[in-house]
């Protein structure tokens, strides 16, 4: 189903409930790709050492957000007590650009983001690209090679995503 905004120019805005839900954009065929390979790249390196979260709705003291990907601490898990709005603060947070998304988008979450995580991971598919920010706004941009995450220690071979 689809609902209806207005803006203040008065121009119609039409938004999926998803799109409602999570505060963003739908995703796309390559985002939707790049987030499987993402998440299973992470599980299969680092299984041990972090859990990874995919589309987790965070309720953090500096704002809401739902990133494409989360990476906590690994932790055991009480299946019986589950929680919809997560309230830790993951130590890493992973966006996937989606075509219809404006890089402002990624870049007005710093601020909910930079309060409480210690890197921020901007994925951009048509250009292959991997950004790496922390919190003192320092960007570590990979197109090649390994992306390297000096907060969290995570590497990643770019190849390994875009293939």
């Amino acid at each position: 189903m689809f609902h209806f905004e207005v803006s203040s120019e008065m121009e119609t805005t039409f938004l999926s409930n998803y799109e409602l839900e999570t505060g963003k954009p739908m995703p796309s065929k390559h985002h939707a790709k790049l987030q499987a390979r993402l998440s299973q790249v992470l599980l299969n390196a680092y299984e041990q050492q972090y859990d990874i979260y995919s589309e987790l709705s965070l309720e953090l003291l500096t704002g809401k957000a739902t990133p494409d990907i989360a990476v906590y601490p690994k932790s055991t898990d009480n299946w019986l007590i589950d929680e919809i709005r997560v309230t830790n603060p993951p130590l890493s947070v992973m966006e996937i650009l989606s075509p219809t998304q404006g890089l402002q988008d990624l870049t007005d979450k710093f601020a909910v983001y930079f309060g409480e995580v210690k890197s921020y991971w901007v994925l951009i598919p048509n250009f292959k690209t991997i950004h790496i920010i922390t919190p003192d706004l320092q960007v570590a941009t990979f197109a090649e090679g390994i992306a390297k995450d000096k907060t969290t220690g995570i590497e990643i071979a770019v190849a390994a995503l875009f293939k």
